[in-house]
């Protein structure tokens, strides 16, 4: 087993954030925000409900979402001004700056009240904190008891090899920072295992988190 390498927590340089922005989310979020959306089911999302998206980067989930359930609203978090800068732009070209909360925080130590939130997604926040389960405890805490925490992030690979392979397979197309950002996300990964105990160390069922996909872990509860 390769041991986690530590990622920076915030992505702030500007041209790290851009290059981010510029890789191909397209299909990635569409998945994810798919699979949220089958286990939620609209009957929980009445008109207006709020919603948290935590490490939210440059927004591109919340935009998704709203594609889906335009009804709803959503406060879009990152502790990243170099995103927040991005995502700003994108809510203004979309006409979406109603609907999309931007807030400039730490997602492990989140400036909310308990029960705020009809739902709490987060899609590759994990792997860039130390000790993610004091992200995952304050997710927990914030959402409203029924409702749906929807949690996925890269799984870390058995092997160097193997990490690899999945670095040609995924990213095998793109060439320099995009590249390497990949290769590095995934190195500083939790492994299914480690995703498992973190959710039981919060007392949520570690049977909520599974294999997603050849990369993925997804952890999907109800409160």
């Amino acid at each position: 087993m390769i041991s986690r390498i530590l990622e920076p927590e915030v992505m702030d340089c500007p041209a790290e954030a851009l290059a981010y922005d510029q890789m191909d989310h397209v299909g990635v979020n569409r998945a994810f925000v798919e699979a949220w959306a089958k286990v939620v089911g609209s009957q929980h999302l009445p008109n207006g409900a709020r919603l948290l998206d935590v490490g939210t980067g440059t927004a591109l989930i919340p935009i998704e979402i709203l594609k889906l359930f335009p009804a709803l609203r959503i406060t879009a978090i990152d502790m990243a001004r170099a995103m927040l800068d991005l995502a700003k732009g994108h809510l203004e070209r979309l006409g979406l700056t109603e609907q999309i909360d931007l807030q400039f925080c730490d997602a492990k130590n989140l400036p909310f009240g308990e029960d705020t939130f009809a739902g709490v997604v987060s899609n590759s926040i994990i792997h860039h904190i130390p000790e993610p389960v004091l992200c995952l405890r304050e997710m927990v805490r914030v959402c409203v008891p029924g409702g749906w925490l929807f949690v996925r992030d890269l799984c870390r690979p058995d092997s160097e090899v193997e990490l690899a392979r999945l670095v040609e397979l995924h990213a095998g197309d793109i060439q320099g920072t995009q590249k390497q950002l990949f290769g590095d996300s995934l190195h500083a990964a939790l492994t299914l295992s480690e995703a498992k105990a973190m959710a039981q160390s919060v007392h949520l069922d570690p049977d909520s988190v599974t294999l997603s996909s050849d990369r993925h872990w997804t952890l999907a509860i109800k409160k």
